[in-house]
């Protein structure tokens, strides 16, 4: 589904994401731990979005924070998911990530529950989307909305502007900067919850004022992220049943993958439930995507009715095949330290 006239298709658009050059096999190959990282306060990780912090030149990782360790007696009751802020963690190698702590975001520009940060960079700036809940609520309800931030350094934060995108529940951003051949600006996709769950399409020239287009998707869908990978622009999204996968020539049409990724539970421990909310980041030939996995597949939830709520990162390696993405999720995870070990800025 798509809106607008397709364009002409762009093999290689100006200022698509690069990053390191794929490193030569190596026989000291280790994989990334599984889970990738799991919160030290909450157990509750989710929604990652990892960005390189150029002061401190380590990857760094801000996600939400939930409450999974909360015991709520009516297990319809989702305050647990409510009331944190975004949490950041950092790595040296890439493959071992530690807590930081929690984001310092000025009280007038957030809310007692902040969820799904987008971070992207541009000209020495870092602009952050921030999904604003002015609540705690325990039954999914209320107004959200889009609150942009920037900041110099990931630590000190300036309240910008609340979105204006004609709903009072749009929520979950992925802000893509377009290539000159699409007409250049930024290309915004948001989640609105006022209109069936549909994902929605807005366009800006200076990344403050947006104009909405239109629906990308017929389906309810969630945390999409956007991004060009092997000669096509890509769209993987959490429709909590698996991952829906979206191609584009013209980031205007696009045509869904049959099949969805991490839709089935994997085998080893930590990872044994559906995959969800992802972001994924191109370094160079290859595309790592980091996807958040809840715990109620684990042992430990036999005994405890609430350990579902628990939450981790993982990480896999998105490969093509037939022209569309693929997970080999069983396989060992990559090894991420020629990519976001300390240093290893993006291009």
């Amino acid at each position: 589904m798509g809106w607008g006239l397709a364009a002409a298709a762009v093999a290689a658009p100006t200022g698509a994401p690069a990053g390191a050059p794929a490193p030569s096999a190596a026989a000291d190959t280790r994989p990334a731990p599984r889970p990738l990282y799991r919160d030290p306060v909450h157990d509750g990780a989710a929604d990652p979005s990892l960005v390189y912090n150029r002061h401190t030149q380590r990857w760094e990782m801000f996600y939400t924070n939930r409450r999974a360790t909360l015991r709520l007696e009516d297990p319809k009751d989702v305050r647990w998911v409510h009331g944190t802020h975004i949490g950041i963690a950092t790595t040296e190698d890439g493959q071992h990530w530690r807590h930081l702590g929690v984001a310092q975001f000025p009280p007038e520009c957030s809310g007692p529950t902040d969820w799904a940060p987008e971070i992207v960079e541009h000209e020495g700036t870092y602009h952050l989307w921030l999904t604003v809940v002015p609540g705690v609520h325990a039954r999914w309800q209320g107004t959200r909305y889009l609150q942009h931030l920037t900041s110099a350094d990931l630590r000190q934060w300036r309240c910008e502007q609340r979105l204006q995108l004609g709903s009072e529940r749009a929520i979950d951003a992925t802000v893509l900067r377009l290539p000159q051949p699409l007409g250049g600006g930024w290309r915004l996709w948001f989640k609105d919850e006022n209109q069936g769950s549909q994902l929605f399409a807005a366009d800006s020239t200076d990344l403050r004022r947006w104009t909405v287009r239109g629906p990308v998707t017929r389906q309810a869908a969630e945390g999409a992220k956007v991004f060009f990978f092997s000669g096509r622009w890509w769209m993987v999204a959490d429709v909590w049943r698996g991952l829906l996968v979206q191609r584009s020539d013209d980031l205007l049409t696009w045509e869904a993958q049959a099949t969805r990724l991490l839709a089935e539970p994997g085998q080893h421990a930590t990872d044994r439930a559906k995959g969800q909310h992802p972001d994924v980041v191109v370094r160079g030939d290859r595309a790592f995507l980091f996807y958040f996995v809840h715990q109620g597949g684990e042992p430990q939830a036999k005994d405890d009715e609430r350990f579902h709520q628990r939450s981790v990162i993982q990480v896999a390696e998105l490969k093509l095949q037939d022209g569309w993405l693929v997970v080999e999720r069983d396989a060992p995870p990559p090894d991420l330290r020629r990519f976001f070990g300390a240093g290893q800025a993006p291009r």
